[in-house]
């Protein structure tokens, strides 16, 4: 709504297209919310970020999904839109293809990851694979004099009262999300 998960969602594009072969492209869902209330919130307006259909997942070979965090969980208009894919559910058009996530929380109490725990759910009952970022970032990682976002689970940023945009550790993690979940994708397509 703000841009911090836009933000990150660019960083990761990049990240993802450094890789050999990689084409990366950059989705939005559709909003859920009336322009009345998107305009008593203070939302600036969408990007020009196409929105995306349940149908154009089937045609990408993995995913890194990105959503702010409401409440523990990802947004409602991300789960609207999850909601949505019931006949690539029932069909299992996403099994066996790697898919990551990322995040924006308002605060470091605003859960980062059981934003991402609760967010597997939705990749397992697709038989999709996910694929963290474990510690692979490296010391960044580790980083504790500046407040960081992310884990294990993927890269992340502290939106604040909104005006707080993802600092340059967090855009880094986000790029090596992209690179590094690329790269597997690249490699389990080869494979099959």
């Amino acid at each position: 709504m703000y841009g911090h998960v836009g933000k990150l969602a660019e960083e990761i594009k990049k990240g993802a297209a450094s890789v050999e072969g990689v084409e990366a492209k950059l989705w939005q869902v559709p909003e859920t919310l009336s322009e009345e209330v998107l305009g008593k919130m203070s939302a600036p307006p969408k990007s020009d970020v196409p929105v995306i259909t349940p149908n154009d997942l089937a045609e990408a070979d993995g995913f890194i999904f990105g959503f702010p965090t409401r409440f523990g969980m990802m947004s409602a208009q991300f789960k609207a839109f999850l909601d949505a894919t019931g006949g690539l559910w029932r069909t299992q058009q996403l099994a066996g293809k790697p898919a990551g996530i990322f995040y924006s929380t308002g605060s470091q109490g605003g859960g980062q990851e059981t934003t991402a725990l609760t967010a597997i759910t939705q990749l397992v009952h697709h038989g999709m694979i996910f694929v963290p970022i474990g510690y692979t970032f490296g010391a960044g990682m580790f980083e504790m004099e500046q407040v960081k976002g992310g884990s294990p689970y993927g890269a992340g940023t502290y939106a604040g009262d909104g005006s707080r945009m993802p600092s340059e550790l967090e855009l880094a993690q986000a790029f090596h999300q992209g690179k590094y979940i690329a790269g597997i994708t690249k490699k389990l397509k080869a494979a099959a």
